[in-house]
């Protein structure tokens, strides 16, 4: 039986050993603490509404539709085939150039092949691939084949911005102090952000390729914070009336939640017009959305939308 003293004793040492891991955990924590001049409130990016958009010059139109061109980034599995080869035939055909990166080869569909099991390592790679081969592109688009993309509707989101500013952009989150883009509504980077995260990989404290052994980030929280570091802050992105145009439910979910929520305005309390992705859909699903988007049309109906964003030169999309 242990005497009063010996366990003072054990119960001093017990303590220490809780003190000195409890300040290593703090120590190395992943989320880096905002200092006073990198203080961000967090804020919205909206889209050009059209009054903004009557006032430019038709130079100044034609410039911006042409200027606007994105890289988008489509991170596959062979075990997703048919998601894989469904984004493939579909949404992907609006990007001005659509790279797809995976874990591994796959006979069936042209893929980089990054092998890299490791789901931040593999997205690490695929980042700095896109940023090497980007050419003249500004813009960055990071996906999952889950995701459906309204690729017009992102340059319209991105229109007016400056693509030398270090914009993150998509359906904003919070988890603790920590703000990030959800993965699965799509990440939007501009070059300047892509550019100051490409660099901070190489900061292996700020930000590690594998991740910390204590604890397991997702991607896109990882992504966050090695992007803090930079100076670069999630934002969320929303059209000139405020509404959210990055969705990480399939429009069916968010139509049946508004018929709940909102039984006189459904349509208005859907989601925006102007969205540029819907997540969670099947494949035949996103067959169904890529009809109803960009084939059909009622007759006589004239949208007389004030830009065009045509598709790439020799491109075989919708």
């Amino acid at each position: 039986m242990l005497t009063e003293g010996g366990s003072f004793m054990k119960g001093m040492a017990m303590g220490g050993v809780f003190c000195l891991v409890l300040s290593l955990l703090t120590s190395f924590s992943p989320i880096p603490e905002s200092r006073k001049e990198d203080s961000h409130h967090h804020h919205h990016v909206k889209a050009a509404s059209k009054d903004e958009l009557k006032r430019l010059t038709d130079s100044q139109v034609q410039e911006w539709s042409n200027q606007v061109r994105v890289y988008c980034i489509i991170m596959v599995q062979p075990k997703i085939l048919v998601y894989w080869a469904t984004a493939a035939d579909t949404w992907s055909k609006h990007c001005d150039k659509a790279v797809f990166y995976t874990s591994e080869s796959s006979k069936a569909l042209e893929a980089v092949d990054l092998n890299e099991k490791d789901d931040w390592a593999r997205l690490r790679k695929a980042l700095k691939h896109a940023y090497d081969n980007a050419g003249d592109l500004q813009w960055f688009f990071v996906a999952q084949p889950t995701t459906f993309a309204i690729i017009e509707n992102l340059k319209h989101l991105v229109l007016t911005k400056d693509p030398s500013e270090p914009f993150y952009l998509g359906h904003a989150m919070k988890s603790g102090e920590l703000e990030y883009v959800s993965y699965d509504s799509g990440i939007v980077l501009s070059y300047e952000a892509l550019k100051r995260l490409v660099n901070v990989f190489q900061d292996q404290d700020k930000c590690p390729e594998r991740g910390r052994t204590l604890w397991k980030l997702s991607e896109d929280k990882q992504l966050a914070v090695c992007l803090k570091y930079t100076g670069v802050f999630a934002e969320n992105g929303e059209d000139a009336h405020g509404k959210g145009l990055f969705n990480s439910k399939s429009i069916e979910s968010l139509i049946s939640e508004s018929m709940k929520d909102n039984p006189s305005n459904v349509v208005e309390g859907c989601c925006s017009d102007m969205a540029v992705t819907f997540n969670g859909m099947s494949p035949n699903q996103m067959q169904v959305m890529m009809f109803g988007v960009y084939r059909l049309r009622p007759y006589g109906h004239d949208f007389r939308d004030l830009l065009e964003f045509y598709p790439p030169e020799g491109s075989d999309n919708d």
